[in-house]
């Protein structure tokens, strides 16, 4: 449902809040259906909070972001959804591996789209936020 939404009902987005009551319907969902997944994306912001200089705030279209020196580098949904920012060469190579997809809507940009379902996702979405914090504190 939540691709569906973004992809053909996109211009939701210009209403305000729109975004931000659907992730929170999702999240209510999640609670019921997935609490589990609640918990892994708890589990992959406490750990992204323990290095320097980064910070989580409320992404402006739902979910968790994840800002290093307040400059967002990655967020994730309620449903698990993680968006990361590369650059796009390592983005390239990132997708040789096979486990991550294009970002569900800027696919020619550095941006791509894992999805947290499992807990074993979470050690490599940490490996993915990782090395996009890493770019980033190397500026």
């Amino acid at each position: 449902m939540f691709l569906f939404i973004v992809k053909r009902l996109n211009f939701l987005k210009s209403i305000p809040l729109f975004a931000l009551v659907f992730d929170s319907l999702i999240k209510m969902w999640m609670l019921i259906a997935k609490p589990e997944r609640l918990d892994q994306i708890d589990e992959i912001e406490r750990e992204v909070l323990k290095w320097k200089n980064t910070s989580v705030s409320l992404h402006k279209f739902g979910g968790t972001q994840f800002n290093y020196k307040k400059i967002e580098f990655a967020h994730i949904h309620s449903n698990g959804i993680l968006d990361i920012l590369f650059l796009r060469k390592i983005k390239s190579e990132l997708m040789l591996e096979g486990k991550i997809k294009e970002h569900h809507v800027f696919k020619k940009s550095g941006w791509i789209s894992f999805n947290v379902q499992h807990i074993e996702d979470v050690n490599y979405a940490l490996y993915l936020l990782k090395r996009s914090y890493e770019i980033g504190s190397d500026k």
